[in-house]
């Protein structure tokens, strides 16, 4: 049916349906409008997605090279005889590992290597626990706590996840792993015995005696700190190693991580 209207002399006609068309036309508007909305929706998402796996895994890899560079660095310098703060006093017994002093905030005085997080891991160590001045390099050393081979506790921090995730591994250490710290001295090796999961208002696994504030220290322990879960500050993942040996530089490094050295077996 149409309606027909007559505008000087002429009869000009409109199909009865007009309205239903504009109505499939405006239709048409909102679907193409809600089609763009969405592409832009999964566009972002895409790109968020890409963001975190930059931020998460590929950054990681990047800071984590970086930082084994880093540490590769430092030991060549120890090698080649260099000036390090603070250097290490030998003691009277030579079985004994040798003493050191803290240095300053910030100073990177060793090194960190664990043969079970890979071939070529290894991770610069400076004093403090900052997050954007020591952590963000490395490991950080808890202030107040022992140098490496001291009797007492050795408290060290890092990363599981960001900032080349130092410890992203940790909780895959196993009972007897060997854990490194390198040093202008010579090498500390601490074997791996237990872990345990604290609130982070845990503090007392800093303690000379870990968990034991008042008691006096006849051992030599390392206790690694990070947060759990990863991507979380929930609770802190706590790894306790026992002092075994050490190796003096003179006698290039161990064994067990000699390759890290080059043929010659040091830096």
């Amino acid at each position: 049916m149409e309606l027909m209207i007559v505008k000087d002399g002429d009869a000009l006609a409109f199909p009865s349906d007009a309205k239903t068309a504009n109505t499939r036309i405006r239709k048409r508007n909102r679907l193409t409008v809600v089609g763009v909305i969405g592409e832009l929706l999964i566009t972002g998402g895409v790109l968020v997605l890409l963001f975190l796996g930059w931020q998460l895994w590929l950054n990681d890899v990047i800071v984590g090279n970086q930082q084994n560079s880093n540490a590769l660095v430092l030991s060549e310098s120890w090698s080649k005889g260099y000036p390090t703060t603070p250097a290490p006093a030998l003691r009277p017994d030579p079985g004994l590992p040798p003493a050191s002093t803290a240095p300053t905030h910030a100073v990177q005085f060793g090194s960190l290597i664990i043969p079970r997080f890979g071939a070529d891991y290894r991770r610069p160590i400076a004093e403090g626990v900052g997050t954007e001045d020591v952590l963000r390099v490395g490991v950080g050393h808890y202030p107040g706590t022992q140098m490496p081979g001291e009797v007492g506790n050795v408290a060290l921090a890092a990363h599981r996840t960001t900032w080349g995730a130092p410890f992203a591994d940790i909780a895959n250490l196993k009972v007897g792993d060997s854990i490194y710290i390198e040093t202008a001295a010579g090498w500390f090796r601490y074997v791996f015995r237990s872990l345990q999961y604290v609130p982070p208002t845990g503090v007392e696994v800093l303690a000379p005696v870990p968990a034991s504030e008042s008691a006096s220290p006849t051992d030599r322990i390392l206790t690694m700190t990070s947060c759990n879960p990863k991507f979380s500050a929930a609770e802190r993942f706590i790894a306790y190693s026992v002092y075994d040996t050490w190796y003096p530089r003179a006698g290039g490094p161990p064994p067990q991580i000699s390759s890290q050295f080059g043929a010659k077996g040091v830096g």
